[in-house]
């Protein structure tokens, strides 16, 4: 007979079980999602649990690591959750009779929250709630919450899973990146301090992360007021026909089980890559192991402070600095295909010479193909002297290169960055490649945000801050305005400082625009787009999305006949002096390389 869970955990050094997905690979029961398996192959199931417990495993969890809705919705098995579930906790609780912890396994959902992404924490709350409840109903023992990355999804799980059953007991594991220099930091030990603050009972980190860098992670948390697990992967992974083979063996993983144990966890096992071979040898070498490590002195800080490192000077982007208090201008420059980019650096020698601000540059603007706008406006900055407002979007790379494009921009001397979601790849160049839009541009904002103030998109810690100028997107002439207001709301919340609007030519709906978005208190840099044919403003009325035209409009450059181009100017000329009191700046999009265009609109416009 088993002891009550809180009470086993002051006896000792207790063996958790390994990775399920893996052991049922291995018997070749390779549909997706394995939680599948609890419905068609329970045997395949309550066999792996029976290994895992022969090998020395004292708590066995449950097949449900995806079984939240979010990520059966994926499999199209939402409708058979509670089955999933239900079925799951009665093959582990069959497989451990009465000597055996059975816990409820609850994973991530899957999903990048807002605003990162577009997934709500209630929603996300009551997702954990409808899972945790069907495990909790069906008798589990315990929860094991793993394999978080985002503490405010794990902080959600951990809220819903005291809301469903106030007195169960939780396991909390967050994962960390392999990455030693954060390890290095006191970002671990603000995660585990924030995790042990929500009550949980043990406190702990899994999966990513192999024995060694795990082992770093404890050593720099321990604290002999938290119990603390520990469940490393089997290394890093190599894909080999698409299946993920792991190579630390047994006794490798079981030397570094040793001196977790010895360096403070109480609850120890394995994640991805983990057989009963490696829990055997686990349970060996940790038999008899005291956890006789001294108390460690940690910094009583905690992950929900609000800290600012410090964000980086803005004294390199003279732009950052005229906004707001200056009426400033750009141009967006044409960016031609393949190499030769000498009509781009004579576009912003000319933009420099009439006294304009910045150019803007574009990021494969319309799904072309095109150089990177960083390295255009890298070459730009260095040659020509004038600033680049850097367009990025969405669309071409996931979460890590977009990141990892950021970085290089900084370093490369690139400050202005104008986020924005971007145009699907099916209507440009190549339309059978994948967009990738893992976030939008309030995702994308948010993580501008983020490495301003020194951290990632996780919220770890990367060092120095980056000093971007962060700049959106915003259409007042939406046939959508509400929605427009909304997210551009969203958009500044996330981190935007400046808006950058598409062409407009008309007054009413921009001066409805300025007023909803006047508490916002954000520098508004109007587009100016002037036309050159009667042509040319049928096109990008009825071709091109987000401009829209007013009929009136396009009825003069109708009748200004061969004329046009002159009468073009005019209106946007007009029109700049119409709106230049309640705005911030002009923001030019001349066409066809005719930069000339948007001098004189500034000097018809009396700058």
């Amino acid at each position: 007979m088993k002891k009550p869970f809180r009470e086993r955990l002051k006896d000792g050094v207790i063996i958790c079980d390994g990775a399920m997905g893996t052991l049922l690979e291995l018997y070749e029961y390779n549909e997706k999602p394995p939680e599948i398996h609890n419905i068609k192959s329970p045997d395949i199931v309550e066999r792996a649990h029976r290994e895992y417990i022969q090998a020395g495993a004292e708590i066995i969890e449950t097949n449900t690591f995806s079984g939240n809705r979010m990520r059966l919705e994926v499999y199209h098995l939402e409708d058979r959750l509670e089955e999933i579930n239900r079925f799951a906790a009665e093959i582990a609780k069959r497989a451990a009779a009465d000597s055996v912890y059975v816990a409820g396994a609850v994973g991530p959902t899957g999903r990048l929250l807002e605003p990162l992404g577009k997934t709500k924490l209630s929603d996300v709350k009551e997702v954990f709630r409808e899972q945790i409840g069907i495990l909790v109903g069906s008798g589990v023992d315990l929860l094991i919450l793993e394999t978080f990355l985002d503490l405010n999804e794990l902080d959600a799980a951990i809220d819903a899973a005291k809301e469903v059953s106030p007195g169960i007991p939780i396991i909390a594991q967050k994962t960390f990146s392999e990455d030693g220099a954060i390890l290095a930091t006191e970002f671990p030990v603000e995660v585990v301090r924030h995790i042990k603050s929500k009550g949980v009972d043990v406190v702990g980190s899994n999966c990513t992360v192999g024995p060694q860098r795990m082992y770093g992670i404890i050593k720099s948390v321990y604290s002999e007021d938290i119990v603390l697990s520990a469940q490393p992967a089997a290394g890093i992974p190599t894909l080999v026909d698409g299946r993920s083979i792991y190579h630390a063996t047994p006794e490798y993983l079981a030397t570094y089980a040793k001196q977790l144990v010895e360096a403070g966890v109480t609850v120890v096992g394995a994640c991805c890559g983990s057989t009963p071979s490696h829990i055997r040898a686990i349970a060996e070498a940790v038999r008899g192991v005291k956890i006789d490590r001294p108390p460690v002195a940690v910094k009583q800080k905690t992950i929900v402070e609000e800290e600012k490192p410090g964000e980086g000077s803005r004294d390199s982007s003279k732009f950052a600095a005229k906004l707001g208090k200056e009426f400033v201008t750009t141009v967006e420059l044409d960016i031609p295909r393949g190499l030769d980019i000498s009509s781009v650096i004579d576009g912003a020698k000319f933009c420099k010479e009439k006294g304009f601000d910045a150019v803007n540059i574009t990021d494969g603007a319309r799904a072309r193909i095109r150089m990177s706008s960083i390295a255009i406006s890298h070459l730009i900055q260095r040659e020509v002297g004038i600033e680049a407002m850097t367009h990025l979007t969405t669309r071409d790379r996931n979460m890590i290169g977009l990141q990892a494009e950021l970085l290089g921009a900084h370093v490369l001397g690139v400050r202005n960055i104008l986020v924005i979601t971007g145009d699907p790849a099916k209507i440009g160049d190549l339309p059978q490649a994948e967009s990738v839009f893992d976030i939008d541009s309030v995702g994308l904002i948010r993580i501008v945000k983020n490495m301003n103030s020194g951290r990632d998109s996780m919220g770890n810690l990367m060092g120095e801050p980056t000093s971007f100028l962060i700049a959106c997107a915003a259409n007042p002439s939406t046939e959508n305005f509400d929605y427009e207001i909304e997210k551009l709301v969203r958009k500044v919340e996330s981190g935007a400082e400046v808006v950058f609007t598409q062409p407009i030519y008309e007054t009413e709906n921009f001066n409805r625009f300025l007023k909803e978005v006047e508490t916002l208190k954000v520098p508004i840099v109007a587009g100016i787009l002037p036309l050159r044919s009667h042509k040319h403003a049928e096109f990008l009325h009825h071709e091109i999305p987000g401009i829209n035209i007013p009929s009136a409009v396009r009825e003069k450059m109708f009748r200004a006949g061969e004329s046009a181009a002159k009468v073009g100017i005019e209106i946007s000329a007009s029109l700049l002096r119409e709106i230049k009191g309640t705005i911030a700046g002009a923001y030019f999009l001349p066409p066809f390389k005719k930069y000339d265009v948007a001098a004189r609109v500034m000097e018809q416009a009396g700058f």
